[in-house]
């Protein structure tokens, strides 16, 4: 409901557009939160379409993959084929004649076809029908025959080979729950790259403020002073650097409006947005007070992410290809074997009567003699791959593990530091108050001032920068994670989730 009300006032500042260019003012700003700046990214922004399609992609490559162990059933027929053509006949003295030949033929049949996971054969079955009618010719009579297949089984068997199916059924169920956690993972990413960007507007928004207030208050002290200079209550010296004051308060609000501008343009592209809008972006200042455990986070990391099903996915991969080399490095034997009844005859009603079995079986071997190491060499690349995976992995899930528990002791420390520069704002602000009224009535002279409003201005920077690297550490740790520790919930969606 969020995500339609902003796309609502969006679609209303851009049928604005016309009367703002009559008018020649800015348009007004879209006031927004950081919650519903992430949910536009994560509904609205070009990078979800990406995302969606390379989730759907996956899934059309996993129901290739399931199709592969459903039956597959195939219709072949030919309807009709006609010859005509002259051939050569020897006559019965040897002389050759050349006589003209017609037919016309047709055939039909259903094919049912099974691989067997268990044990990488294939077991078949087939029905079929054959019609062929030649026409009379100079030698012969017209004549109609049938040939009938009312069924035909078989199967097909290496023996010793490598079992493709069954290394598939174990790794790309892997490879497509690694796409759906890698979806949620983009979904979260961009949540962070929109908090990042909210900053950047959020803090050249805060700065463009701060210096238009300091070009207010700059003029107002130049006016004040340039009393104070005539009636000689200040000397020349004094003044002229109020007046330095004012011209530098003017050059830094024009870079702090230009810097605003540049910053809503890349939130504006981020999100999608065409029409030339601003934004009046709230201060996420309500830190919540939920606390991490860290060895908590380390396993809904292990849980949640794609990152720890990849690890199993590359190290089954590298068994796999273990498997193919050894599989391929000696005797190869393949058993097929069918069984079957037809019948023929010149007559359709009588083509499926009594009809006769046939049977065939044949194993045939592949052993290699000399293949000048050639074999050998390809086993001893698939295990020194496989060990070198394995090291990897190895690695990379321990920094994995430190990665996580490094995030969460950083972000203890970050929600202590935001508390800490809130403090020293409001004493900042404050004491810029305070020198600011003793400098109006003559207490305290401008050098006093400035360093005053220097130190409020550092102080307002340093609470800006902490809230953003909380946020930002925030939504890291929910993309590092998958788990969202401010209401309790997962962030990852189950399969069947993302089939739907």
């Amino acid at each position: 409901m969020r995500t339609s009300k902003l796309l609502f006032f969006l679609m209303l500042f851009g049928g604005m557009q016309c009367l703002v260019a009559q008018d020649q003012n800015p348009p007004e700003a879209i006031r927004l939160t950081l919650p519903e700046v992430i949910a536009l990214s994560q509904s609205e922004a070009p990078d979800v379409l990406l995302a969606k399609t390379r989730l759907t992609n996956s899934y059309w490559q996993y129901q290739s993959f399931l199709g592969d162990y459903r039956p597959q059933i195939s219709l072949e027929a030919t309807l009709p084929n006609l010859e005509r053509s002259i051939i050569p006949f020897v006559q019965p003295d040897g002389r050759d004649v050349f006589i003209r030949k017609a037919s016309v033929s047709s055939s039909f049949s259903v094919a049912l076809r099974q691989d067997v996971a268990l044990t990488g054969g294939q077991v078949f079955a087939s029905t079929g029908l054959q019609h062929k009618y030649n026409f009379a010719n100079d030698l012969n009579p017209a004549i109609n025959s049938y040939f009938s297949t009312p069924i035909s089984v078989g199967f097909n068997q290496p023996l010793f080979g490598f079992n493709s199916l069954k290394w598939n059924k174990r790794i790309e169920p892997l490879r497509y729950q690694q796409a759906g956690k890698e979806y949620a993972e983009n979904m979260e990413r961009l949540a962070f790259d929109a908090s990042r960007l909210y900053f950047d507007v959020l803090i050249a928004q805060k700065n463009a403020e701060a210096a238009t207030l300091e070009k207010v208050n700059a003029d107002t002290l130049y006016s004040i002073s340039k009393g104070r200079f005539s009636v000689g209550r200040i000397a020349e010296t004094e003044l002229l650097q109020i007046e330095l004051s004012v011209m530098n308060a003017n050059a830094s609000q024009a870079e702090a409006m230009l810097r605003l501008q540049t910053a809503t343009e890349e939130l504006r592209n981020f999100l999608g947005i065409r029409e030339a809008i601003s934004f009046d972006l709230a201060t996420p200042d309500a830190i919540p007070a939920f606390l991490i455990d860290p060895e908590l986070a380390l396993q809904y990391a292990k849980t949640n992410r794609s990152t720890a099903v990849a690890f199993q996915r590359r190290l089954l991969e590298a068994d796999r290809d273990v498997a193919e080399a050894k599989a391929n490095n000696g005797l190869n034997a393949n058993l097929f074997g069918t069984f079957g009844l037809s019948q023929t005859s010149e007559q359709f009603e009588d083509a499926y009567v009594d009809p006769l079995d046939q049977e065939q079986l044949r194993l045939g071997l592949q052993l290699p003699i000399a293949d000048w190491g050639k074999s050998k060499a390809r086993l001893q690349i698939a295990e020194s791959n496989r060990k070198l995976v394995q090291m990897n992995v190895s690695q990379e899930r321990i920094n994995f593990e430190r990665e996580i528990l490094l995030k969460v002791q950083q972000f203890d420390l970050v929600r202590q530091q935001v508390e800490r520069s809130l403090r020293a704002y409001e004493v900042a602000q404050r004491s810029e108050d305070i020198t600011r009224k003793r400098y109006r009535i003559g207490k305290i002279s401008i050098t006093d001032l400035n360093i005053s409003i220097s130190a409020k201005e550092s102080a307002r920077r340093r609470y800006i920068t902490s809230l953003q690297s909380f946020w930002l550490s925030h939504y890291e740790l929910r993309n590092l994670t998958l788990f969202d520790f401010e209401t309790g919930k997962p962030l990852v969606k189950t399969l069947n989730n993302f089939d739907n």
